[in-house]
């Protein structure tokens, strides 16, 4: 089943940094081409979807393993990529990812969920039994309480007529989760909402508007995630804000019955924003009465609930490696839809199967009027090459050619809002020989100048653009983009974090690797529930560690670092 959405997006601008565009498309061979653009590739693969639709899954699934299967057997990565040392095809009867995800989809609907397993590598984590109960518990309460069931139908009537009397049981209860800023904000804070709604036993439901039809797959299993566009709550101006709660809870014994049957939570954060002590467990107790809450994020907010004792035992037996809790569940929620799906393995096909390693080069530049283009590319250029993830061009500076040539094949595909910086680096290297031999092609999907929003087509190439990057071999990001977040989860991936650029300024290094594939929550909480500051979160907090792209951000470690 294909996701569709219904009613308004709230989104309101900010981080999505995609590619888009569908002018022109860089390719390896020298040659800016006009006609093999995401729209026109998206255009070209219909055919193999409405085919796939007839039955045709199992064929595909053989003729793939065939085609990935003896490229990718021999493939080694480089030096630099030590999450993994060969890329390995899956079992064909691993459909589940260990039991990640549920048995009984309809394969032609979405064809992402079978094919998905022959594309990047193996990932070399397995989610937990106890995770996978969860999800499988999980699955139970929405397919019971989800839209379009009685037990739905009478507990949104209940909600709304026991207007302020939230105490009062319902038979089900509700997560209204509610879009800000760029695609990639969005994803991750998907995966947070969707982690407080296990941990509170609450359904999730999504306000999409009609910019994110087609992006993906519904992933529970004879349900839908999309609130309905008749929905109540798609308009929470009437709704109690948790602000408010939390200020008539000083007043009130929260007992008597003061407490609203639905609340309105704000956890887009800015820096400047007061504290709100959503990580503490009385602010929990509280939310756990409440039956229906509207929570509007752009954040990773997971280390939060890491940080609530209520929810960390649940949370760490639920995630051993807790580095992998975006990889999991990222991969469990999201799945390209059939359209989509075509795009992404179209372009894969076409430009970066026969290569023998892919490097992703994912270029955010946050103020692109005052930033020159020189020093974007010296940046890119010193990052990539110092750290040897490809090689220099024979004649560069004091480069030596290599005694033994290689004659293997780098693509490094570049996703970006311009296209400058990739026609640069193809230029570079078009028909010039390395000091290595290797051969360095460079390509790019698509390149849309601005960000967009409420636009499907441009958060369709956005989500092909995150995609393709999460199946290369080395992935290289920009400090502080939640695009290259949900790549990098997604992938299995430590990336190299380019320095985020402001004016002319000069860094050095250029670029340093990361050391987890977590997203960062750009603002996380400020105080312990208390009331005092929180200096150091490692010490208080065994498995947060500052991020790498900014001192006052954190994310989630295995263990020490």
């Amino acid at each position: 089943m294909v996701l569709m959405g219904g009613g308004g997006d709230n989104g309101c601008g900010g981080d999505n940094d995609n590619g888009g565009g569908d002018d022109q498309n860089i390719v390896g061979d020298g040659i800016v081409r006009h006609n093999s653009s995401v729209s026109e590739v998206r255009d070209q693969k219909i055919q193999n979807v409405t085919a796939a639709t007839e039955g045709t899954v199992t064929a595909n699934n053989n003729n793939l393993s065939s085609k990935v299967g003896s490229k990718n057997d021999s493939l080694n990565t480089s030096s630099t990529n030590d999450s993994a040392a060969h890329v390995e095809i899956p079992d064909v009867k691993d459909k589940l990812l260990h039991g990640l995800l549920a048995s009984g989809f309809d394969e032609a609907s979405c064809i992402s969920r079978v094919q998905s397993q022959f594309y990047g590598k193996a990932s070399p984590h397995r989610p937990s039994s106890y995770l996978v109960s969860k999800l499988r518990n999980y699955e139970k309460i929405h397919r019971k309480c989800g839209p379009n069931t009685r037990a739905y139908n009478r507990s949104i009537v209940k909600i709304v007529r026991s207007k302020n009397n939230g105490a009062v049981g319902t038979m089900c209860k509700y997560l209204v989760w509610t879009p800000a800023n760029g695609l990639g904000n969005q994803m991750i804070s998907i995966v947070a909402t969707f982690l407080y709604a296990i941990l509170t036993d609450k359904v999730l439901l999504l306000r999409f508007g009609k910019d994110k039809h087609g992006l993906f797959c519904e992933p529970f299993l004879n349900s839908t995630w999309i609130l309905p566009q008749k929905s109540p709550f798609w308009n929470d101006n009437q709704v109690e804000t948790y602000k408010s709660m939390l200020e008539k809870d000083k007043s009130y014994n929260t007992s008597k019955g003061h407490l609203p049957s639905s609340v309105f939570l704000n956890l887009a954060h800015t820096r400047d924003d007061p504290e709100k002590f959503f990580h503490c467990d009385h602010s929990q107790e509280l939310l756990k009465k409440v039956p229906l809450l509207i929570l509007l994020s752009d954040q990773y907010f997971v280390p939060s609930l890491f940080m609530t004792p209520i929810f960390s035992w649940e949370i760490n037996k639920m995630f051993p490696e807790k580095d992998t809790l975006f990889h999991h569940l990222g991969r469990y929620l999201f799945h390209p839809s059939n359209e989509a799906w075509s795009l992404i393995t179209g372009f894969y096909q076409k430009n970066l199967a026969k290569a023998d390693e892919r490097i992703g080069l994912q270029i955010r530049v946050f103020n692109h009027a005052s930033t020159p283009k020189q020093s974007v590319m010296e940046l890119i250029l010193s990052c990539i090459i110092k750290n040897q993830l490809i090689p220099e061009v024979l004649g560069m500076q004091n480069s030596v050619s290599s005694t033994s040539k290689n004659q293997t094949t780098k693509a490094v595909l570049v996703a970006s809002l311009y296209p400058e910086y990739g026609e640069n680096l193809k230029t570079m290297y078009l028909r010039k020989e390395t000091v290595s031999g290797e051969v360095v092609e460079v390509y790019q999907a698509s390149h849309e100048e601005h960000q967009k929003f409420n636009d499907d087509m441009h958060n369709i190439k956005a989500w092909v653009d995150m995609y393709l990057l999460s199946l290369s071999d080395v992935l290289v990001t920009t400090s502080r983009s939640t695009f290259g977040y949900v790549a990098q989860g997604l992938g299995n991936l430590r990336p190299w974090l380019l320095q985020r650029l402001a004016g002319n300024e000069k860094h050095f290094p250029t670029c340093k690797r990361d050391f987890s594939m977590e997203p960062c929550n750009h603002y996380p909480p400020k105080h312990f529930c208390n009331g005092k500051p929180i200096e150091d979160f490692a010490s208080s907090f065994g498995y947060l560690r500052k991020c790498e792209d900014s001192s006052f951000q954190v994310k989630l470690v295995n263990g020490s670092v």
